[in-house]
């Protein structure tokens, strides 16, 4: 087996031009292309087809996140502006929901832009409207965040009412161009229910209520996990070799009934929706195997490089039914914690064998985990889409991958 950490991420670039990333998505969501990987051979149709190309009888599984208003504009009172986005909250928080429920103030961990124009001792002020203001005051700063204390009148408002009232939707980096009023709905998938976000997962920005309605007519199950997506998915890998990056941890919540389902499909397809979904199944596989390997309750964040340091002996459903079993012992319906699993060529998969996914940055991890799935012949499956008006990224088309 191939240590990821010696792989070269010069192996996994390719041209991608500007003209080529999706500034707007669709005019309607399932009329985007959707290109058809199978056993190595390529082909196209609509997104709105896709039950067509899908196996009955198999589950499919969504991220159900919401994506918050995490852009906060405040300006100083020479009129230069500062720009807080909220990446996650701070440390003494157990899960995004807690935090998003605090009243009166909150901590947050953020990017903060011109923040060598704003003085720690300044407290920022943002005038909602003439019964609610927030303010913000630096606490400490760090390699990649500053931890921020947010704070706001009435008292009496939820943070996550605030970010709703005062932000706007966080567009990725690579969309060159300010949020509209359309990006509140077409940034948001049609399912998204819990709130916790500051990117979508973009896989299910195609999916409609018909899609989802010819899905069940198919007999396809579809299911729900929550991975609470961070900035960190749009982190470059700026080292030669995969050693050196560092992937950020980001929330996820598994429903026990979920899990249930998965090995009640036993020798059926799964099928992942977005790699933010995919590396939530894997990551519960590895969960399991800390249980079994008698890791501390407290230490059941999934490392980014577990999969390749640890037992992979154990069976998939061993791993699984003793994740039950710990959230039977502890009385809880729902798993909280982290993972930061990076899923690299030589990675095992224990539970997904189709994904639904966009089209990914050149030299990025989830780039590597497409390469994990369909193997060398990604070259291919994107040389096609470049050369057949795909368009790419977040507001791009959509792939449907079926495992090597």
């Amino acid at each position: 087996m191939t240590d990821p950490r010696t792989i070269s991420i010069a192996n996994y670039d390719y041209p991608l031009p500007d003209s080529r990333i999706a500034a707007f998505p669709a005019e309607k969501r399932d009329d985007s292309k959707l290109l058809i990987w199978k056993n190595g051979n390529i082909s196209q149709d609509a997104f709105r087809n896709i039950a067509h190309f899908l196996p009955q009888h198999s589950l499919l599984i969504l991220n159900n996140t919401r994506v918050v208003e995490a852009r906060l504009i405040f300006k100083k009172p020479t009129g230069a502006k500062i720009e807080i986005f909220c990446l996650e909250p701070g440390d003494q928080y157990h899960d995004i929901t807690t935090a998003l429920a605090q009243q009166k103030s909150v901590v947050w961990k953020c990017m903060v832009g011109r923040a060598s124009s704003w003085q720690h001792q300044t407290v920022l002020e943002k005038k909602i409207d003439n019964e609610k203001t927030l303010y913000a005051k630096i606490i400490s700063k760090h390699s990649d965040h500053f931890l921020i204390q947010l704070s706001w009148t009435p008292e009496d408002l939820f943070f996550s009412e605030l970010l709703h009232i005062a932000g706007s939707t966080p567009l990725p980096p690579y969309i060159k161009r300010k949020p509209d009023a359309s990006d509140t709905e077409r940034y948001q998938t049609v399912y998204a229910e819990q709130p916790g976000s500051v990117a979508a997962p973009t896989a299910g920005l195609h999916f409609t209520p018909s899609v989802l309605q010819q899905l069940a007519d198919s007999s396809i199950e579809t299911a729900y996990v929550t991975l609470h997506v961070g900035a960190g998915t749009f982190k470059p890998v700026k080292s030669d070799d995969m050693s050196q990056h560092e992937m950020h941890a980001e929330f996820i919540e598994v429903p026990a009934s979920l899990i249930e389902k998965i090995l009640s499909y036993s020798g059926s397809p799964i099928i992942a929706v977005g790699t933010t979904s995919l590396r939530t199944l894997e990551s519960i596989y590895w969960i399991g195997v800390k249980l079994l390997r008698n890791i501390h309750d407290d230490d059941l964040h999934v490392g980014q490089w577990e999969p390749y340091d640890s037992d992979t002996s154990i069976a998939t459903r061993q791993a699984l039914e003793a994740v039950l079993l710990y959230m039977k012992k502890k009385n809880i319906t729902t798993l909280i914690t982290k993972t930061s699993l990076m899923i690299a060529p030589s990675y095992i998969f224990r539970i997904v064998d189709i994904l639904i996914t966009n089209f990914h940055q050149p030299r990025s991890t989830l780039l590597l985990l497409v390469a994990a799935f369909i193997g060398e012949k990604w070259k291919s499956a994107y040389a096609y889409a470049l050369d057949n008006d795909f368009r790419f990224l977040s507001y791009g088309d959509s792939c449907l991958l079926f495992r090597k």
